[in-house]
């Protein structure tokens, strides 16, 4: 499996947002996507899992054009994660499991509880939980259909650093036999984590290598150059 962004541009108004991005993604990378707050991050994700449509340019998943077929096999936590707060956490899990047709449901719902460590709140109002237990609900979500790209925005924001460290060893787990591109600010657990850094300013690619080749202090500035 490989994400190719080919040369996508997108416009809000007359604002270019994106300005001729190309990028390729395999599977097995975890790729972090830096930039500063509206240098297109956010807009790109949504372009790649089909929720926006780009002004100008394609993407492809193994040389195909994405498809509402194709969209099923992505898993997107988005920044601002959508949940319907009068639900109790397992009937939120499982109304999502019915909507992406998951087999063995209660099964899997189980298996996703544990590794998201959601056990102290699985019979909670989602209106009643901590942020970092909210963001950690939508992260099963995402996971539910077994997705084989995942793409994450901000995924560990709200989180404190013992769940950060668990949300991290969650997504290198899956990293194998995924393709994964997440958004971050925070730069060391990019290195930590990641296999590449993409760096996105003002609607272009600005840098994009492997995190060997870098460091906290290279990152810092990059990040705010």
């Amino acid at each position: 499996m490989i994400l190719r962004v080919d040369n996508v541009s997108k416009s809000f108004g007359g604002v270019k947002i994106l300005d001729g991005i190309s990028l390729e993604i395999k599977k097995g990378e975890i790729v972090g996507l830096l930039g500063r707050n509206g240098a297109g991050k956010s807009t790109l994700m949504k372009i790649i899992t089909g929720f926006i449509t780009p002004s100008q340019g394609k993407v492809f998943f193994d040389d195909q054009l994405l498809t509402k077929e194709l969209q099923n096999k992505i898993g997107y936590l988005p920044e601002l994660n959508p949940l319907y707060m009068d639900m109790f956490v397992f009937e939120y899990l499982d109304f999502f499991s019915q909507v992406y047709h998951v087999q063995n449901s209660k099964e899997r719902i189980e298996y996703l509880i544990e590794l998201c460590s959601l056990e102290k709140v699985y019979n909670k109002k989602i209106s009643t939980l901590s942020k970092g237990n909210k963001q950690r609900v939508g992260f099963a979500r995402t996971l539910l259909h077994d997705p084989e790209i995942l793409i994450l925005d901000e995924p560990i924001s709200g989180l404190d650093p013992e769940q950060i460290t668990n949300m991290l060893n969650i997504i290198k787990f899956f990293s194998k036999d995924k393709i994964i591109l997440f958004s971050t600010h925070i730069l060391q657990e990019v290195i930590s984590i990641c296999s590449r850094v993409i760096v996105l300013g003002n609607g272009k690619l600005k840098h994009d290598f492997d995190s060997k080749e870098c460091n906290f202090e290279s990152l810092n500035t990059i990040f705010n150059s």
